[in-house]
């Protein structure tokens, strides 16, 4: 999803400071460790980092009673690492992941910020197009920000239990640190690049999301399933076409080719229940507001129109608003 020509690489012949500092372990804390982190935490744990996993209270105590449970489709392991539930176990970290809803992410940057140093690079790896400015716009000169994309199918098979369908690799923005760290999570098997159009690529993830979240979670059917009816490949298309004219308007590179993406991600997981879907079969608050959701107001403060996304984005808070009620009753 991300051009080649769009993507730095790693320097092939650094100086000795810069490989000295490629090669001394980093310390990771990871806030809102879900399953996108708990797998990027015990991919770097593994590989002699020290990482603490910030998360719920039953997640934690599984964490710290037996380690991290991590499943793939070629190892079922339990990896011992740190887990707390407060936000001051950021101190001292030299990399944040800010892995939290994309609703959360201004509470957390509030949270954490007391415990952070200017020297510290905070990584958003999240859904959205926007989180890193919105982290920033709190967090000011505490810490440096900088925002990351996520290619990863993690998801969470209970406390303190993590599986990983496929991929998990990462494109960062640039900043003073995205080398080393690039150069630390590479060395940790996660694949890693670091891009002067993120912008573009977080567009690009959140043009896929919008097409298909939505619909997978209003009729909670997978992939596949979806594009296999009738009209769901010309809705798609509508979804998209409205997506790219507000990105096109707003100035953003989208990098790649959307439709073959979409394509790729159907066929190679066509029983993958979206995110979204995940959250409303849990009754659980979607993000749907920074994905669809944020096509619409972005397409009314550009003055273009989104009825497609517009439909999908009021059904989707009827279902949220629906559930809410039922959990009152």
């Amino acid at each position: 999803m991300v051009h080649q020509s769009q993507i730095s690489s790693i320097p092939e012949a650094p100086s000795m400071t810069q490989a000295l500092a490629a090669t001394t372990p980093l310390s990771f804390a990871i806030v809102g460790a879900g399953a996108v982190g708990c797998y990027f935490g015990a991919m770097l744990a593994r590989a002699g980092h020290a990482v603490t996993l910030i998360g719920r209270p039953a997640h934690v105590r599984a964490i710290e009673e037996h380690g991290l449970h991590l499943q793939t489709a070629t190892e079922d392991s339990f990896v011992p690492l740190h887990a707390s539930t407060q936000p001051e176990a950021v101190r001292g970290a030299d990399v944040v992941f800010l892995c939290v809803k994309s609703g959360d992410t201004e509470a957390a940057a509030r949270e954490i910020k007391p415990y952070v140093h200017p020297d510290t690079l905070l990584l958003t790896l999240q859904n959205g197009v926007n989180n890193d400015a919105r982290a920033r716009a709190v967090l000011g000169n505490a810490c440096i920000v900088a925002a990351a994309v996520v290619y990863v199918a993690t998801a969470m098979a209970g406390p303190g239990h993590v599986r990983h369908y496929g991929r998990g690799d990462l494109v960062l923005a640039p900043s003073p640190l995205s080398t080393t760290v690039a150069t630390q999570l590479q060395t940790a098997g996660i694949p890693t690049q670091i891009s002067d159009n993120v912008r573009g690529a977080l567009w690009a993830k959140l043009i896929i999301n919008s097409a298909v979240n939505a619909l997978s979670a209003l009729l909670q059917q997978p992939y596949g399933w979806l594009m296999q009816q009738i009209g769901a490949e010309e809705v798609v298309q509508d979804i998209v076409t409205e997506c790219l004219a507000v990105a096109r308007a707003d100035g953003v590179r989208i990098p790649g080719d959307i439709h073959a993406a979409l394509r790729t991600i159907v066929a190679t997981m066509p029983g993958q229940l979206s995110s979204t879907a995940q959250d409303i079969a849990r009754g659980k608050p979607t993000e749907i507001e920074h994905l669809n959701g944020y096509v619409v107001q972005r397409g009314t403060q550009l003055g273009i129109a989104t009825p497609v996304n517009r439909t999908l984005l009021v059904l989707v808070r009827m279902m949220e608003s629906r559930n809410a009620s039922q959990q009152q009753a």
